[in-house]
């Protein structure tokens, strides 16, 4: 065993773990302490790769900005500790519809882009640095549609949960 191959596996049990703590906290703070844990790993992942610039976009973006978001939303609504929710009678049906599409979606990106075919020169061949940051643009939106697509959703759905709990914060002061 190399030592990579033992930093990937410790690394790998770390997500899951801090992945599972998010899911699975009933404190709302933990759970975003547990992302913030997920994100900085996932930086160490891409380091791991040989990619420091995208690492340090995830601790930028990610763990610095959006988390600090994140954790001054439920600071200001007092959300620290989740409530026993009703759950809607189409909340299951439409929950279940939407991950079999995300399933199809991702299946049929595994399949028929399976394989890189884009040009990115590493950092020691790359003679036009625009021209490799503009190929690592068109990558991400070509090749890794699929991430890109699911960080969507999920901020979308923090959005929605946000507003959800202003507008029960609202209800319940009337």
């Amino acid at each position: 065993m190399t030592l990579d191959l033992i930093l990937f596996l410790v690394l790998a049990l770390v997500a899951i773990a801090t992945a599972l703590g998010m899911l699975i906290s009933r404190n709302a703070v933990y759970s975003a302490l547990f992302l913030v844990l997920n994100f900085v790993t996932v930086a160490v992942f891409y380091l791991l790769l040989g990619a420091p610039f995208i690492a340090m976009a995830q601790i930028t973006v990610y763990a610095g900005a959006i988390m600090v978001l994140f954790l001054f939303v439920i600071m200001l609504l007092g959300a620290e500790k989740l409530a026993p929710a009703q759950v809607l009678p189409w909340q299951r049906p439409l929950a279940a519809a939407l991950a079999f599409i995300l399933v199809a979606e991702a299946t049929y990106l595994l399949v028929t882009r399976a394989r890189p075919t884009g040009d990115v020169l590493p950092p020691s061949e790359a003679v036009n640095t625009m021209d490799n940051i503009r190929q690592l643009g068109i990558e991400l939106f070509n090749q890794y549609l699929l991430p890109f697509e699911v960080t969507s959703i999920l901020l979308l759905v923090a959005m929605v949960g946000a507003i959800v709990l202003t507008n029960r914060q609202k209800r319940e002061r009337k």
